[in-house]
């Protein structure tokens, strides 16, 4: 499978039910939180043309926002 980025940032209730939802799933992933870490906020935003959080990232998908069904979709593809 495709290595797993999860963009957060603190006090994102959506944040918190993907990283759950990932890991109930036992799906593992790396989570970059853009509160704290500038590196990570400019990636998302150069890189993935992205403000959101959460942004998931699998390969070349980019989901941005809470979009459980994307998610699964892709997740099944990949």
């Amino acid at each position: 499978m495709a290595e797993i980025i999860v963009y957060t940032q603190d006090e994102c209730p959506p944040c918190k039910i993907v990283k759950m939802y990932l890991n109930d799933q036992k799906i593992s992933f790396n989570e970059k939180n853009i509160t704290n870490d500038a590196d990570a906020r400019n990636e998302l935003i150069h890189t993935y043309q992205s403000s959101s959080t959460p942004t998931v990232i699998i390969g070349n998908e980019v989901i941005t926002g809470f979009d459980l069904e994307r998610l699964e979709k892709v997740l099944k593809q990949k």
